[in-house]
């Protein structure tokens, strides 16, 4: 029996992260002879998940319904936020220490409350369209951050305290408005960023592949025809919304848990836009593209470190020169001279 062709991009996608877990994991040991990872790249790792995470969720929403959001970050600074404070109440309220279960349960809880924020944001931003959506969206990621600056919250052993600009509450101040989440317990690893890559994949190629998938590409290639058929738009733009939302959630628990501070400020509009070049870089529509960008210009920073003061120049020149190479006609040419001659080749193959 011959696999169709999505069946099989699906399962490259999968064996490319897979093999790329199984070295990075190899050489985080030293095990690979002539070669160890840095210490600087080892602490990339981590954000190097929750990038790809971010970048496959956001190319849900910008690449399969066709709906530019600016808002990415929004979703994850919930996720991050929400996950460290369960983290916290677990071990304050239970005495909960199996550092694995914590996380996923820390991860399971950014997700649910970045997708509350989701269909909340949803309801009124997915009734515009276009330019209008991007504004918007940006504005609500802008909100979002803002009202994190204005949120306490403190622990006095299982009791959990919220203040709203208000930091006199009883207990340990966990999260101190503006100052954000100090003494954050490090819990994240690079094998639960592999699993979330890999549980990422999964619902959104299983979406995508799926007769709720092909609804909502049907309302981005063509609205009015979609509603004509019986389509009902509003629901799959939402699916689509939230579920991007609930991953970039999850995302931003694993981002929280990994850093000992973690403030509302790492959560701006440019995080939003660094995430949309990710997907745009990737391929808007592309998920494995999303998956190698997000990785290569996540590491090409610390890759340029040695060039202090000019490494940003020089990672700026590389992404636009990417940018042209990736839209460049005469490239693209190339590529459809190549790609006959192969399956020429292959019939004649079978010819024979």
């Amino acid at each position: 029996m011959k696999m169709s062709k999505k069946f099989r991009s699906n399962l490259i996608t999968y064996a490319l992260v897979i093999v790329a877990f199984i070295i990075c994991q190899l050489a985080v040991e030293g095990t690979i002879d002539g070669f160890k990872m840095s210490r600087s790249l080892k602490g990339q790792l981590v954000p190097i998940c929750v990038y790809i995470v971010m970048a496959v969720s956001l190319n849900l929403t910008v690449g399969i319904s066709g709906e530019l959001s600016l808002g990415h970050a929004g979703f994850m600074s919930v996720g991050a936020f929400s996950g460290i404070v369960m983290s916290s109440w677990l071990v304050s309220a239970f005495q909960f220490e199996n550092e694995t279960l914590r996380l996923i349960i820390a991860m399971v809880t950014g997700g649910l409350f970045a997708g509350i924020a989701g269909v909340l944001i949803g309801i009124p931003v997915l009734r515009l369209r276009g330019d209008y959506l991007a504004i918007v969206t940006l504005a609500f990621g802008e909100i979002i951050r803002n009202v994190m600056n204005c949120l306490y919250f403190s622990l006095d052993g299982a009791k959990l305290y919220i203040g709203f600009s208000n930091p006199n509450l009883p207990g340990k101040l966990l999260v101190n408005g503006p100052a954000g989440a100090t003494g954050v317990d490090k819990i994240s690893t690079f094998v639960m960023g592999f699993a979330l890559i890999l549980f990422t994949l999964f619902v959104v190629l299983n979406l995508v592949n799926s007769r709720s998938g092909r609804a909502i590409m049907a309302i981005r290639d063509n609205r009015i025809a979609a509603e004509s058929m019986g389509i009902n738009v509003t629901k799959y733009k939402m699916m689509a919304f939230v579920t991007s939302a609930v991953l970039a959630g999850m995302a931003g628990a694993l981002y929280g848990l990994n850093y000992s501070t973690v403030t509302a400020a790492k959560f701006r509009f440019d995080t939003s836009i660094l995430v949309l070049v990710f997907v745009v870089l990737g391929g808007i529509g592309n998920i494995r593209g999303s998956i190698i960008a997000a990785t290569v210009l996540t590491i090409l920073p610390e890759v340029l470190r040695a060039f202090s003061d000019y490494r940003m120049l020089v990672y700026a020149i590389v992404l636009i020169v990417v940018m042209l190479a990736t839209n460049s006609p005469l490239l693209m040419n190339l590529v459809e001279r190549i790609r006959p001659k192969k399956k020429t080749a292959a019939k004649e193959g079978e010819a024979q």
